[in-house]
């Protein structure tokens, strides 16, 4: 399969998709654990993230498959939410946590 097939069966697949650099619990970057961060206090403990230092082919895919030049970047129910300015704008105008209603939470 290639990386666009791959991207698409994840962001498809499950309900909330970060693409990250580094996991949830160790973020290897700020605008990674910045989005982890407003996922939780949206009350997204669980949710599917890949790291993309792990796959050089995921990491250019995700670019391409958003047209987005820069991660992380952020699915909801198979939809590209943005990265993380973006989050953090719809965070705080209260958007980003009614798209997550409903969304299956742990």
């Amino acid at each position: 399969m290639d990386a666009q097939q791959v991207i698409k069966e994840q962001v498809t697949g499950n309900p909330v998709v970060l693409y990250m650099k580094g996991t949830p619990q160790f973020p290897q970057c700020g605008f990674s654990a910045t989005a982890v961060q407003i996922l939780k206090a949206c009350g997204v403990n669980q949710f599917y993230s890949v790291n993309v230092l792990e796959n050089p082919e995921i990491r250019q895919g995700i670019k391409d498959y958003a047209n987005w030049p820069t991660i992380p970047q952020l699915y909801i129910k198979g939809e590209f939410v943005g990265g993380c300015d973006i989050m953090r704008e719809m965070f705080q105008a209260g958007e980003l946590q009614q798209m997550l209603e409903g969304v299956a939470q742990a």
